[in-house]
């Protein structure tokens, strides 16, 4: 099913006249960036890559004994950014720009439109700046999707070297028209960056630029697993930013996933520093605690594991809860192992509103909670 065309909706026709053979990577640097966004799945679904402790585990919703509602009345759906989902659920930016990320893209983005869950596809650099592989990430578009996201990375949006293509207006708007995207994501991934024996190490003037962004754009920024911080939420509201994804520590740990890039590359000095960082960061459930009072949509991503992480996501103040590594195994396999996990966490989400009394996401946003273990110390700093 065609997705419907949304405000950065374009002609793929002439998206595909901007961009190279799909088949055929440009240059050297472009063979290198297809091959690295291959090795990130490769590890992720082969390697452990997550944090050492489970964070959403320190949340415990307060049991309900008598819910005084049927199950049957208890209604998840739910609005993000204007956009109207059957569940509080956003499958983030996980992949693309090499030929395997075609399939898993596309059993995520028609998973996603079935279920009525938001989408975001993976750094769309390789497309707009290399003219890799467009269409492993145009074949979302196929798909109606209630709420897509384009992604870009906050170092591509300054030159890291002299004489380095930056990404600028004309890039986001050909990132958004190739997906059909609503919403531009700007990620914000300097501890993998750091780890990356080729990662990019400038981050001076991201955040004037994400201003810039912003007032072109709607756009929400992501970390990557290492959390948001109060101070640096504010600085992002003040630059006109619509929406957060803390993807705090405690799931996929990037640090870990380039530890293993490097190794493999016997590039000593950046795996001892993923080593050494691989736990680094703000806590999910802490850093929506800390995000949330700003008063923005804010999705807590970083270690969703099940729908009753999305609950305690929830009931902490989140808007949405972002899920990848998880549905990432199941789309690597195929449509219906994609589909049957995205409605297996809408179903656990649904259970644990039953089991405290909500029916719906207002109610379940009253609910109350204990934070144990060690998220607590990180709430008395």
């Amino acid at each position: 099913m065609e997705r419907s065309r949304g405000r950065f909706a374009g002609s793929r026709s002439t998206e595909a006249g901007r961009t190279r053979d799909p088949g055929r990577p440009a240059d050297r640097e472009g063979l290198d960036l297809s091959h690295r966004k291959a090795e990130h799945v490769k590890v992720v679904l082969g390697r452990d890559v997550e944090g050492r402790y489970r964070y959403w585990d320190d949340i415990q919703l307060v049991h309900r004994a008598l819910p005084e509602i049927d199950f049957e009345e208890v209604d998840p759906s739910t609005t993000l950014l204007g956009h109207r989902l059957r569940a509080p659920i956003l499958i983030t930016g996980m992949t693309g720009g090499f030929p395997d990320a075609a399939k898993i893209n596309d059993n995520l983005a028609r998973a996603a439109a079935e279920v009525g869950v938001a989408m975001g596809v993976g750094s769309e650099r390789a497309a707009v700046v290399k003219g890799q592989y467009p269409e492993s990430y145009a074949c979302v578009a196929r798909h109606a999707v209630p709420l897509m996201l384009a992604n870009i990375g906050a170092p591509q949006l300054i030159a890291q070297k002299p004489g380095d293509p930056v990404v600028g207006p004309d890039e986001v708007r050909r990132a958004m028209e190739l997906i059909h995207a609503d919403v531009l994501a700007i990620h914000l991934n300097f501890l993998q960056e750091m780890v990356q024996p080729e990662g990019d190490r400038r981050a001076k003037g991201c955040l004037e630029r994400i201003g810039a962004m912003a007032k072109a754009f709607p756009v929400l920024v992501k970390e990557t697993g290492a959390g948001l911080s109060r101070p640096v939420g504010e600085a992002l509201r003040a630059q006109g930013v619509r929406a957060f994804d803390v993807s705090g520590t405690g799931g996929t740990s990037f640090a870990a996933v380039e530890y293993y890039r490097a190794v493999d590359r016997g590039a000593e000095r950046e795996a001892r520093v993923g080593k050494t960082f691989w736990d680094w960061g703000i806590p999910s459930p802490v850093s929506v605690l800390e995000i949330a009072p700003l008063g923005l949509p804010v999705v807590a991503s970083g270690g969703i594991r099940s729908g009753l992480d999305v609950a305690r996501a929830i009931a902490l103040g989140a808007t949405a809860a972002g899920t990848a590594g998880g549905v990432l195994r199941a789309a690597s396999t195929g449509f219906e192992e994609t589909k049957r996990e995205l409605e297996t966490l809408v179903h656990e989400l649904r259970v644990a509103m039953f089991l405290t009394g909500a029916r719906s996401i207002p109610e379940l946003q009253k609910t109350p909670y204990v934070v144990t273990g060690e998220s607590r110390p990180w709430l008395r700093r």
